[in-house]
């Protein structure tokens, strides 16, 4: 017994040693220290620069036509009708005739798949659609107003009216190639 009386008084003594060393902690140490960290650290900032000084700049241009007046507005508009005036003048004939049934289709899905001659005048066959046509100069072809030109034993040359970015009409050349069969 005597051996378990000694055994509970170390353990009580152990027990008593461990919370004494526990219960007093270094707060106000702890607190002094980080009390001295907060006081001794300052903050790094740039000085602000001064602004620039804006110095005013006097209008030159008084004998000059003013960007908001009247006068540039009507020069402006006049150009723009003598433009609009040059551009309907290149469409206005091919929006007064009938269409002919193959200005229908695209220009890309257009096959030139042989050429002939026909009372001396040379004929273009195209395929559209698994349907074979007889084509020559002065027939339309295409969405784009394209009037063939010259029609060769292995082209179709065409002239097409476009409307560009501007809203402007303009003519560019366009041809069809002879279409070789592969083996």
């Amino acid at each position: 017994m005597r051996c378990i009386q000694q055994a509970l008084v170390l353990s009580l003594i152990f027990t008593l040693l461990v919370l004494t060393g526990c219960g007093s902690s270094d707060q106000e140490e702890l607190q002094q220290w980080m009390i001295t960290q907060r006081n001794s650290t300052r903050p790094k900032i740039a000085p602000l620069q001064a602004p620039t000084k804006f110095t005013p700049q006097t209008y030159g241009q008084e004998g000059s036509i003013e960007p908001f007046s009247k006068q540039k507005l009507v020069q402006a508009l006049k150009r723009d009708s003598s433009q609009a005036t040059a551009n309907a003048a290149l469409i206005a004939p091919e929006l007064s005739r009938r269409k002919e049934p193959l200005e229908a289709t695209p220009l890309d899905t257009v096959a030139m798949v042989g050429s002939l001659t026909k009372a001396g005048q040379p004929v273009a066959l195209v395929r559209v659609d698994n349907l074979i046509y007889q084509v020559r100069v002065g027939n339309y072809l295409g969405q784009n107003y394209g009037r063939i030109t010259a029609v060769t034993e292995a082209s179709v040359v065409l002239r097409e009216i476009v409307q560009d970015a501007a809203g402007e009409w303009t003519e560019r050349p366009a041809t069809l190639q002879l279409l070789e069969e592969k083996k």
